[in-house]
């Protein structure tokens, strides 16, 4: 989206997931299908950096994450993070620590909107990785566990106890991070964790047509929607009014402001440029 570039070139083989764009929808699928996708500490780094990356390219208009076989992510690996962290000093555990917040806080910082597709486990760091997402596409087999209590670390992990309690409420957010129990898909959908819940055999073609439908649209419409939501969560309403007063004004200065227009006087759909 950002048409400068340094000369550092960007990633072109992702060694910690597998990664694909296909008509500005890329995907990353955590492939670890034996471990439930579990994370390990360069699976944190490479989505830290690709992350940081795809504001820089030009071909991605929607980012999906998913996971291959059951499970979607069931959080950091037991043996290659916890066991590790064990042996850790100080410093490298805060180094480890922020950079698991680092790839949240550049989910929602990130003008892509994300697509969560969760069709089975999301635990732990999991479940906060799909908590960050624009939009959370879930079948009946979803579970969520935010499980950081259980293994004896503040339930407040990776930024879940800002954006939890902003999705779902304090009261249910402070039930799930501080007792960390597993909740099933409907759950989750009554109480606002889950955007859409669909049945197992309609799950890709959800996900594909939501991914289509903002790949296809206002492209800056929807990332100035996205900042704003994530920047009045901290404001004042007159800040947030100011701020959106701004934006709009600059949007209107925009191709795809025109473009309606021009597409309405027609009588056409219009073909939106994310200009």
């Amino acid at each position: 989206m950002s048409p400068f570039r340094a000369s550092a070139p960007l990633t072109s083989q992702w060694q910690h997931f597998r990664f694909s764009v296909d008509d500005g929808v890329a995907t990353v699928t955590l492939d670890r299908p034996d471990k439930l996708n579990a994370l390990t500490f360069e699976a944190y780094a490479d989505l830290r950096d690709l992350l940081a990356e795809l504001p820089q390219r030009d071909d991605v208009r929607v980012l999906v994450v998913r996971g291959a076989g059951r499970a979607f992510c069931s959080g950091g690996d037991v043996n290659e993070i916890i066991g590790a962290t064990l042996s850790m000093s100080p410093d490298q555990l805060l180094a480890f620590t922020r950079m698991t917040g680092e790839v949240i806080r550049l989910m929602r910082d990130c003008p892509v909107p994300i697509i969560a597709a969760v069709h089975g486990m999301a635990a732990g760091a999991g479940a906060v990785v799909a908590l960050a997402a624009d939009f959370r596409v879930c079948t009946p087999a979803a579970r969520f566990a935010f499980l950081f209590t259980k293994v004896g670390l503040s339930g407040a992990d990776m930024g879940a106890a800002y954006l939890l309690p902003r999705l779902v409420g304090l009261g249910h957010a402070t039930r799930l991070l501080m007792l960390g129990d597993t909740i099933n898909a409907d759950e989750a959908f009554r109480i606002g964790l889950v955007s859409s819940l669909v049945e197992a055999e309609e799950f890709d073609q959800a996900v594909g047509a939501l991914a289509d439908r903002l790949a296809s649209g206002p492209v800056q419409a929807y990332a100035q929607t996205k900042a704003l939501l994530t920047r009045e969560q901290d404001m004042s309403l007159s800040a947030a009014v100011e701020l959106e007063a701004m934006t709009q004004a600059l949007l209107m200065k925009g191709q795809d402001y025109a473009e309606f227009h021009a597409a309405f006087t027609a009588g056409r759909q219009p073909r939106w440029q994310g200009k």
